[in-house]
């Protein structure tokens, strides 16, 4: 059936839990209501990438793009656009610097400058729906690899792109595939690593739930290319509704001869389960993950030999992750070269990042390799919050480093990152702003980092403990300057030491803040002072004896009366029994309390 408008609903995770799910719902029934069912199609899809200003709807063909939708705007939205084609100014994208809603989706400056290959159909199609997929070019890469190209010429299109692992390594993906493909072995394997554990990270989620196919697809041409029959997602049961469309896809697609046996008619079987995971942060490392898979505990193992070598079952195994697998579809279908196009000289195509933290415009952000850190944070990202100053970001989660304005110039790429005290990582971007104190960040990453150790190697288990320990005792105002060359020599201990990267890369965060933010990790140990104010021991609060009007609001408020004073009196705090909790300083409303 032809219809006269479509209204794509954002189906990601971060709209379905701002009843998303209702938004799509209504639309469907007001349509009914209004008489309007058969001149409008509404379609579920996965994450539009801008997610500050979820839900968003978006209409066809008038490219009409709706955000901060509710469920109480669904009957104007079908009353006015679908019965009397006029838009609902109100709801349409605004930016700061007009009040005029942008026409479409390409002139909003979060999309300018993205260039949307591994999300290309994310916020297009409906993800549980096969035939959206295949009339947007799907399983057509499929069909290519299986009559048309030797395993040799997917090879060598995987070189020309220059495509590296997304998850965080960078390794050329067409040695890891041509090194499991020249292995003589009864059996073969294939693995997407979904385990995306870093904190704020969800480039992987949001892919699966926006394009589950472009993942089972990219997996079968592997196991042609290489000759395995067998492939596993191996994804953390925390994302329930990625699993949910995963397994509507693997049904979909053995029920079009798309996965199973003689696939296409070829002669070629390959077939792909589901595998979940606890959620350990260790098992994002490939060995680990293949302990998992075989029903082991998730923890790493010496290498070589190299999964591609020895992997499941010590049988020749290809593992890459999500966006890694995403990048393969468009390399067959547009070759090598196109994908080699975008990008640097040594990292080629573009990177998906979770832009988030103190950034006006946080969201899923799509851009070419090269890209600098400026362009992200300042154009994509809109600035920082609340005219706040920038003070750092944070690339690649608890295994990357604190970068400062001296570097926001730097093109992204996996040398560049590196040769700055950081890495690529799987694609978190974290900004941070003047109110935030990197011994606490550095301290909250050292912690996570102690939780997710599997506790199998001595430097890792050891050092984390240890870095944590002395970063607590500076953070409560115990801290010596001799604590500094011990995190430094521990940290590049645990760098070279550990079995895996896990603990390899743990003390990116302090090792990059001891060099970027020296003077404020000082601060702290010589003038028992944090400027943030977020390690507690090390703040105090003051009344000011000219601005305090004795009118008792922070005496009712404080939790334990450390405050006392008369009425129109000046008002003192105990600073023996103080919490350091700031309620106080929330509630005077006439800047009468000072946090030193």
């Amino acid at each position: 059936m032809a219809y006269n408008h479509y209204i794509l609903c954002c189906g990601g995770t971060a709209c379905e839990s701002n009843k998303g799910g209702e938004i799509y719902r209504d639309l469907i029934a007001e349509a009914e209501v209004q008489g309007v069912k058969n001149e409008v199609q509404i379609v579920k899809t996965g994450c539009f990438g801008f997610c500050e200003q979820g839900p968003i709807i978006k209409v066809l063909p008038e490219e009409s793009f709706y955000v901060n939708v509710s469920p109480a705007d669904c009957h104007e939205i079908i009353a006015e656009q679908i019965v009397k084609g006029r838009e609902v100014k109100r709801l349409l994208y605004k930016s700061d610097n007009t009040q005029k809603g942008m026409e479409t989706i390409e002139n909003i400056e979060f999309y300018q400058k993205q260039v949307r290959i591994v999300l290309r159909n994310c916020g297009v199609i409906n993800p549980e729906s096969i035939d959206e997929y295949i009339a947007r070019e799907g399983y057509a890469a499929l069909e290519k690899v299986l009559f048309e190209m030797t395993p040799d010429d997917v090879i060598n299109e995987l070189k020309i792109s220059g495509l590296r692992g997304r998850g965080g390594a960078g390794f050329p993906t067409w040695i890891k595939w041509n090194s499991t493909k020249g292995v003589s072995a009864d059996q073969k394997y294939v693995i997407c690593n979904a385990d995306e554990g870093d904190p704020g990270a969800y480039m992987d989620r949001s892919t699966i739930e926006g394009d589950p196919h472009s993942i089972l697809e990219a997996m079968t041409i592997c196991g042609h290319t290489i000759g395995s029959n067998q492939g596993f997602i191996y994804i953390r049961a925390e994302y329930p509704l990625a699993i949910h469309r995963l397994e509507i896809a693997i049904a979909q697609a053995h029920d079009y001869g798309l996965l199973g046996k003689n696939i296409l008619n070829s002669g070629f079987d390959f077939d792909i389960e589901i595998r979940l995971g606890a959620g350990a942060f260790v098992c994002g490392e490939e060995t680990a993950l293949i302990k998992s898979v075989e029903g082991s505990r998730g923890m790493p193992i010496p290498k070589p030999p190299f999964p591609a070598y020895e992997g499941l079952w010590r049988k020749p195994t290809v593992i890459n992750n999500v966006e890694t697998w995403a990048n393969v579809p468009i390399i067959i279908i547009k070759g090598g070269a196109w994908l080699a196009k975008f990008g640097t000289e040594k990292s080629k195509g573009t990177k998906v990042f979770a832009l988030t933290g103190k950034v006006k415009n946080s969201g899923l952000v799509e851009v070419p390799m090269g890209t600098t850190l400026r362009e992200i944070i300042f154009e994509i990202g809109g600035g920082i919050k609340d005219g706040k100053k920038f003070k750092g970001v944070q690339t690649g989660g608890p295994s990357g480093g604190i970068l400062t304005e001296k570097v926001l110039d730097t093109p992204i790429d996996y040398e560049s990152l590196a040769a700055n005290g950081s890495m690529m990582g799987s694609g978190g971007m974290i900004v941070m702003d003047e109110d935030d104190c990197v011994v606490d960040v550095a301290r909250f990453y050292m912690d996570f980092c102690v939780d997710e150790s599997c506790g199998k190697c001595a430097p890792c288990r050891i050092g984390t403990t240890q870095i944590l320990n002395i970063l607590e005792k500076i953070a409560k105002g115990n801290g010596e300057v001799a604590d500094l060359e011990k995190l430094e020599t521990i940290g590049k201990a645990m760098t070279k030491a550990s079995l895996c990267m896990l603990g390899g890369s743990a003390a990116n965060p302090i090792l990059s803040t001891l060099k970027n933010f020296h003077d404020e990790y000082l601060e702290h140990i010589n003038d028992k002072k944090c400027r943030s104010g977020k390690c507690k021991n090390l703040v105090r609060f003051e009344i000011l004896a000219d601005k305090c009007r004795g009118c008792t609001r922070c005496a009712k408020i404080c939790p334990v009366s450390c405050i006392t004073g008369a009425i129109k009196q000046l008002h003192v705090i105990d600073q023996s029994k103080c919490l350091k909790c700031g309620e106080c300083f929330k509630s005077c409303k006439f800047g009468a309390i000072v946090k030193k």
